[in-house]
C-alpha cells in the first residue's frame, strides 16, 4: 500500500505495477503507483488532488528507457488510446502524446506531409518531443509548432515549441508536467516520394541496426563537437559507436548485458540481464572511452528508478 492518497479516477489506478514488462529492455522492478488516465481531464484532475509531495514520472512506450531493479517511487503516469489520435489540418498535423512515430510519418506522408524522419524512431510523440528526438538531419525542433501540456499542479496549458528550448536529445519542460499532445508543422512534398524514401530508411535501419534484438535504442549520444586540442578550429563531429569500437568495447558483456555486435553502441538484453547489468556495463564503456579518447559518453537512454535493496 502506498503512504499517501490516491484521488479517485475514470482510468486505471495499479499499485506496485512491475514496470519491466511496459518497457523494451524488460527490466526493472514496480512503481509505487501506474496510472493510465482516461482522458485529459481525468489526468488534469487525478495531479490537481495527488499531494505536491508525492514524485511523478511520465513515461511513454519504455522504447528508450531503463528503469532500474528497485522501481519507482511515486506515480508513473503511462498515456493510452485516450492520447493517441492524430488529426491533419493543412500543414499542420496534431498527434496525441500516446501516438506512435511511426504512425505519424505515415499519415502524414499519405497527404502529402514530410514527417518521414519519425517514420524509424522508436516510441512515441511525446517522447519525441522531450528528447528531441531526430535522425537524417531532422529533429523535432524543425517541425514542432506547440506542446499541449498538464502541468503538476493539474493546470492545463500550451506552450510554443520555442518555450522548450530543444537542443541535441534534450528538451526544458516544466518538472512533474505531462505532454499531451505536439502540433507539427510539416513540409509539403509528393506523398509517393514520401513513401519511397520511408521504405529505404527502414531497410537501411535493418541492415545496420539489431532491430530484432531487445535494446532501447542508440544508448550513448554522439559526442559532436568533441575538440582533442581544445581549439576551436580542431573539433571533430564522432559517433558514439566509433569510439566505443575504439575502446575495444564492442561484444563486451555484464551479466546478461552486451553491447550489440552488430552495432555497438545498442545495449542489448539477451535474454536475463538485470537494469544492474545494464546500466553497470553503460558505466564501463563510459569509463573505457574516457580512458582510451578523453571522450565523456553521455547516456541517451534514459535511466530512472532506484537500484534493487541490498540483502
Amino acid at each position: 500500500m502506498t503512504d499517501f492518497t490516491l484521488p479517485p479516477v475514470r482510468g486505471t489506478l495499479t499499485e506496485a505495477r512491475d514496470l519491466a514488462s511496459l518497457t523494451w529492455m524488460r527490466v526493472g522492478g514496480p512503481a509505487d503507483v501506474l496510472f493510465q488516465p482516461a482522458d485529459e481531464a481525468d489526468l488534469s484532475d487525478f495531479l490537481a488532488a495527488l499531494p505536491a509531495s508525492v514524485p511523478v514520472f511520465a513515461m511513454g512506450v519504455g522504447s528508450n528507457l531503463i528503469v532500474r531493479d528497485g522501481g519507482v517511487r511515486g506515480v508513473v503516469i503511462r498515456l493510452g488510446r485516450g492520447f493517441n489520435g492524430i488529426e491533419i489540418d493543412g500543414d499542420r498535423v496534431t498527434a496525441g502524446a500516446a501516438a506512435l512515430d511511426a504512425h505519424v510519418a505515415r499519415k502524414a506522408a499519405a497527404e502529402g506531409l514530410n514527417l518521414t524522419f519519425l517514420r524509424t524512431i522508436p516510441g512515441s510523440i511525446g517522447g519525441a518531443v522531450r528528447m528531441n528526438a531526430g535522425c537524417y538531419g531532422d529533429y523535432m525542433a524543425d517541425v514542432l509548432q506547440s506542446v499541449r501540456i498538464v502541468l503538476r499542479d493539474g493546470t492545463v496549458t500550451e506552450l510554443a515549441g520555442g518555450e522548450l528550448n530543444l537542443g541535441y536529445r534534450s528538451s526544458e519542460l516544466p518538472e512533474g508536467s505531462v505532454i499531451v499532445s505536439a502540433t507539427l508543422k510539416a513540409p509539403r512534398e509528393d506523398a509517393q516520394v514520401l513513401e519511397d524514401r520511408m521504405a529505404a530508411q527502414l531497410a537501411k535501419r535493418d541492415e545496420t541496426q539489431p532491430t530484432k534484438d531487445r535494446t532501447a535504442g542508440s544508448t550513448f549520444r554522439n559526442p559532436a563537437g568533441f575538440s582533442s586540442t581544445g581549439k576551436a578550429d580542431d573539433v571533430m563531429d564522432l559517433k558514439a559507436w566509433k569510439v566505443i569500437d575504439d575502446a575495444g568495447m564492442r561484444g563486451a558483456t555484464r551479466g546478461g548485458a552486451v553491447m550489440n555486435t552488430k552495432h555497438s553502441n545498442f545495449l542489448t538484453n539477451v535474454g536475463d540481464a538485470t537494469a544492474a547489468d545494464l546500466e553497470g556495463l553503460g558505466e564501463e564503456v563510459r569509463k573505457k572511452v574516457y580512458e582510451t579518447s578523453g571522450i565523456t559518453l553521455e547516456w541517451e537512454i534514459m535511466r530512472v528508478g532506484e537500484p534493487a535493496p541490498q540483502d
